[in-house]
Order: structure tokens, then C-alpha cells, then sequence
């Protein structure tokens, strides 16, 4: 499923063939396209079009933005903001916008534009909707109204993203989503990748600003639901996933924000990142990690992970059903597999009487879980263990993972590393690279234990299952 979070199919430009632009779009996936308001007229026909449109088959489903873009502000925008605030109770309305701020076009005195932008952030407030935010060459300005809101659980997608990576980690920081359009795929466009670079996948959203901004294949060309098609590619090679994987996450992203109609999703036991296919077998996990949002966010990269129970052998089997085109099967999801050591054991000897590469991602703690060493137990059954070391030292160790077997974790922990050395043919210890972290001490200690070592990247940005030790 694709979701275009931002289109203007209101326009003029698609007074003739707004039925065909629309089967375009279903065709190449694309699902749900929010319409967005930039006066009073706009957002009514905003609704307008969502009414009509949700009544036929086979067309995606639209949804309305309402609000008073910046360059609107110094009109009547005050005058008729009553109406905006009556026509964002309609049940197809997800959102409020598009506002914020606008300095690059002289159309409305900066001070008419910052009064607005607040009405609109405390109408989004009122009414528990997200704000949809326009920022062009006010960035600074922007985020210190945006700051003003903080804790006051304030959500929104600066949409259209132009500003720099910088500038990114602070809309984020602030608990926004970020947008981009096709302008991230133009050849000129260094910064605006790099900004992308830095946006979790958790925050990431789809939109065109159609008929604007068109990509590059199609530059020149009015814009249209369907062209996402050609930002998605570049968007997986950013992040090294497939673009399956960008299409799942952003349209989970655009539920979470938008709500679009979309119900919670069921638990996933089995689920594709790139072509692995992970195994969720288990919630439990004896480490309380502070990097680990098992507990308050439990998705990765879309994928919903929080269990009501805990899959048999034969729900997991029947999950996997035909692994032969995977590069792997990895024991994953948002717990500690060695919960279940039976499990893995009797999957992992399933998949590797059917010829599979079988991965086991753990925080090395599987001895003290199970009372016993357990690395003999995997030998023949398990070709790559990804152990989580975190730290060089104890004390940091215990106060990053939080061990329920206290200090105990942490000698077993290292131990457990050299066990499995021995009966694992690719053994790697991984580190999430957070402040005050001695990452050279922690790939000393994997070299004088003779295995491999991983960094992987710790955000900061308040959601962080981008770097999950047992989530990738």
C-alpha cells in the first residue's frame, strides 16, 4: 500500500481527468491520498471530493486537510477561520492545514502569518488532529512556534521538506514527521538527501504536493498520485531496504498520524525487511534495554510486533511457509529468543533440513535464561549468532540494559560470546553507538574474542527501532 499524505486534487489541473489520474494511482498502489486545503474554498471542496470520490469503487480513498495556507494570511483568514474550525469536525477530515509559515513570496506580512500558524496548532490541539506545516525559508521562526507547543503533545509533518539535515533533527526532536517530495530525486538536490539520511524510518511519510514538484523522470509534467512510484526507489536505496519495506512503513507511519480509516494491525510472527524474513516469536525479554521500544512503540519498519500469545512450532512453520527465496530466516522480533529455546531449536532444524541460512539475534544472556550453556545445543542449527554486547564495561552495561539477572549479566554475557564462537561458524557482537559508549573498547573485546563486529546507529530523535538490538 502506497499513501499520498499530500495532494491538491482539487486543482484546475485535474478538472478533466481526475477519474483517470485516480485509477492511475490504484494501479501503481497507491491506497489513500489526503486532500489539503489552502483557503476556506479549497478545504470545502476538499471534502467535497472525498465524499464523492469514497462513494465509487476501485479508486483510492481520500481523505481532507482544512486550513489557510501562509500566503493566505493576510487576507480575510481571520474572518473565515470559524468556518475552518466547522469544516475540520467533517468525519473525513484528518488533518489541519496546510499552515505555517511562508518567506520566500511577499503575500502576507510575517506577523499575519505566525498569528495563524497558532490558530491552526491550537485548533489541532482542540480537536486531537495533526497539523499539516509548510515552511519555506522560515525555519527558525518556524521552529520556535513549533517549540512554544512542546509537551503538549502537538503532531504534525512538515511536509514538503526543503531545510537541511540540521534543521531536520530538530523538527524531529519537536515529534514531527517529515515529508519529502519528488524535488529529493532532482540531481541537484545533495542536501535535501542528506536531510533524508537523518529521518528515522518511524517518521518518514510519502506525498507529492501534486500537481507540483513532479520527479525527475517526470520533471516538467504535472504531478499526480501515481509518480510516487519514482521517489520510492531512491527512498529504499537511502535506507537500504527494499521498497516494499518503504511502502509498508510510510503507510504505517501515515496510519499512526493521519488514521485514514486503517485498523491497528494484527501481530506479525513472521516478517520481511529486505529479503530476510524475521521470526517474532516472543515479547519476553530479561533485559530492559532504554534504546528498546518493545514495551511503548512495538512496530519495526511497520511491521506491528506486539504479541498476544506466544506462536506454536506449527503457527511459525506455517508462517514461514516456502523460505527458499530468502537470503535468510533471522530469530528476531521485540524479545529475547532464547526465551524459547525449544522453539528456535525445532525451527531452526526445520529450516535447515530445507537448506536455509538460519541468523539468531540475542543479547547473550540465553544461560542464565535457560539455567544451562546453550551454544552446543545450536551448533548445526544456527550459521550466524548476532550477540548484543552495548558496552565495554559492567556498570554502563547495566545501566543501558537493565539485566533482571542483575550483575550477574554481564561475566555471563562475555562468556556466553566465547561459547558460541566455538559452535557457531560466524559469530558477530554488535554495539547501538550511544553517547558515552567506548565503541573501540567494544570491538577490542570481539577481536580478542576472534569474532566479527557491527555498529549499529543509535537516534536520538525519540524513536529509535531503527537501531533495535532484536528488531534488525
Amino acid at each position: 500500500m502506497i499513501i499520498d499524505t499530500h495532494a491538491h486534487l482539487d486543482f484546475p489541473d485535474y478538472e478533466s481527468d481526475l477519474i483517470l489520474t485516480l485509477q492511475n494511482a490504484k494501479h501503481a498502489g497507491v491506497e489513500r491520498v489526503i486532500n489539503v486545503g489552502i483557503d476556506l474554498p479549497s478545504s470545502r471542496k476538499s471534502i467535497e471530493l472525498s465524499e464523492e470520490i469514497n462513494k465509487k469503487s476501485g479508486l483510492p480513498k481520500i481523505f481532507a486537510g482544512v486550513g489557510i495556507h501562509p500566503n493566505h494570511a493576510s487576507e480575510n483568514a481571520d474572518d473565515v477561520f470559524g468556518e475552518i474550525e466547522s469544516l475540520a469536525n467533517h468525519e473525513n477530515v484528518v488533518a489541519i492545514g496546510e499552515t505555517g509559515l511562508d518567506y520566500y513570496r511577499d503575500y502576507s506580512s510575517p506577523d499575519d502569518q505566525k498569528r495563524l500558524f497558532r490558530k491552526h496548532i491550537e485548533l489541532a490541539l482542540k480537536l486531537d488532529l495533526p497539523v499539516i506545516i509548510h515552511n519555506r525559508e522560515a525555519t527558525d521562526d518556524c521552529l520556535d512556534i513549533l517549540a512554544e507547543y512542546a509537551g503538549r503533545n502537538l503532531k504534525g509533518v512538515i511536509h514538503c521538506y526543503s531545510s537541511d539535515k540540521d534543521h531536520a533533527k530538530k523538527f524531529l526532536k519537536l515529534g514531527m514527521y517529515i515529508s519529502f517530495t519528488g524535488t529529493v530525486t532532482y540531481p541537484n538536490a545533495k542536501k535535501l538527501r542528506e536531510a533524508l539520511k537523518c529521518v528515522p524510518t518511524d517518521r518518514l511519510l510519502l506525498e507529492t504536493d501534486c500537481p507540483f514538484l513532479a520527479p525527475q523522470s517526470k520533471r516538467g509534467k504535472r504531478n499526480e498520485p501515481s509518480y510516487l512510484k519514482y521517489v520510492i526507489p531512491l527512498m529504499a536505496e537511502t535506507y537500504d531496504l527494499s521498497e516494499n519495506d518503504i511502502e509498508h512503513v510510510t503507510s504505517n507511519n501515515a496510519r499512526l498520524l493521519f488514521g485514514l480509516g486503517l485498523e491497528t494491525p494484527k501481530a506479525e510472527i513472521a516478517y520481511v525487511i529486505r529479503n530476510s524474513l524475521y521470526l517474532n516469536i516472543t515479547n519476553k525479554c530479561p533485559n530492559d534495554c532504554i534504546f528498546c521500544e518493545r514495551k511503548t512503540f512495538p512496530y519495526v519498519k511497520g511491521h506491528y510486533l506486539k504479541l498476544e500469545n506466544e506462536p506454536s512450532i506449527d503457527e511459525l512453520i506455517a508462517a514461514i511457509g516456502d523460505p527458499s527465496g530468502y537470503d535468510e530466516v533471522v530469530f528476531c522480533g521485540f524479545g529475547e529468543p532464547t526465551e524459547r529455546l525449544d522453539v528456535v531449536k525445532s525451527v531452526a532444524k526445520y529450516l535447515k533440513d530445507k537448506g536455509v541460512r538460519v541468523r539468531l539475534d540475542t543479547n547473550g544472556l540465553g544461560n542464565l535464561v535457560n539455567g544451562r550453556s546453550i551454544s552446543a545445543e545450536l551448533k548445526g542449527l544456527i550459521d550466524h549468532i548476532c550477540v548484543s554486547l552495548n558496552s565495554n564495561l559492567q556498570e554502563q552495561y547495566d545501566a543501558l540494559c537493565k539485566p533482571a539477572f542483575g550483575d550477574r549479566s554481564y561475566p555471563e554475557l562475555l562468556k556466553f560470546i566465547k561459547e558460541a564462537k566455538d559452535a557457531i561458524p560466524n559469530t558477530l557482537v554488535s554495539v547501538v553507538d550511544m553517547p558515552d559508549v567506548d565503541v573501540e573498547a567494544c570491538r577490542k573485546i570481539a577481536d580478542d574474542c576472534g569474532v566479527s563486529f557491527r555498529l549499529r546507529k543509535y537516534n536520538d530523535t525519540g524513536f529509535k527501532n531503527d537501531s533495535q538490538h532484536l528488531a534488525l
